[in-house]
């Protein structure tokens, strides 16, 4: 069995001492305590703006799956409600083609009026399930446009963590304040998602 041997590179180490919480002499440094907590409260933020877009996502194509279903089921309807109306039309042509008061027009009128009864309930059928598909699309399309809100929001909130992590190497304050205000532009974005869902 083989072991894993892990490599870390100079910013890697960089980042390690720097987040240690320790100054060059040992001493506690109080930025650097901050900066990590500041990390670990924006990374459990991205996690759940990542796992929202994952379900806005999964939903909306599971809606949108939904839809393409219906309409194959709408298509059939209207194909079975057109084979009864050529039925109807042919009946009713050999209604015309027979004998007055034949009992082959009798009969033939008998099914122009049965196929036009059965008719209705098959167009009935095929108009609800094209409700149904436009409700559909029109829920696929929301859960889709909030998936772009949540991936927004979870890019906001990763850039804002890579800054703090410059931050936290090159102790520019300008760098801290740029990081929150990416963060907060996250967090607005994520509401939005929330609240438009």
């Amino acid at each position: 069995m083989s072991e894993e041997y892990e490599v870390h590179g100079p910013h890697d180490h960089a980042v390690e001492h720097a987040a240690s919480g320790h100054g060059a002499h040992g001493e506690t440094d109080s930025f650097a305590g901050r900066m990590a907590v500041m990390t670990a409260i924006l990374a459990s933020i991205g996690a759940i703006f990542a796992y929202q877009s994952g379900t806005s996502e999964n939903l909306a194509l599971y809606y949108k799956n939904e839809a393409a279903i219906r309409k194959t089921e709408a298509a059939n309807q209207w194909a079975y409600y057109q084979a009864k109306g050529e039925k109807e039309n042919l009946a009713a042509l050999g209604a015309a083609l027979s004998a007055n008061a034949s009992e082959a027009q009798r009969r033939f009128a008998a099914d122009v009026d049965r196929y036009r009864q059965q008719k209705e309930p098959i167009r009935a059928k095929a108009e609800a399930i094209e409700r149904e598909v436009a409700l559909d699309d029109a829920r696929s399309e929301t859960l889709m446009h909030g998936h772009h809100r949540w991936a927004q929001a979870t890019t906001a909130i990763q850039i804002s963590i890579a800054l703090t992590a410059i931050t936290l190497l090159t102790r520019r304050r300008w760098l801290l304040y740029t990081s929150m205000g990416m963060a907060a532009g996250g967090v607005v974005l994520g509401a939005l998602a929330f609240f438009s869902a």
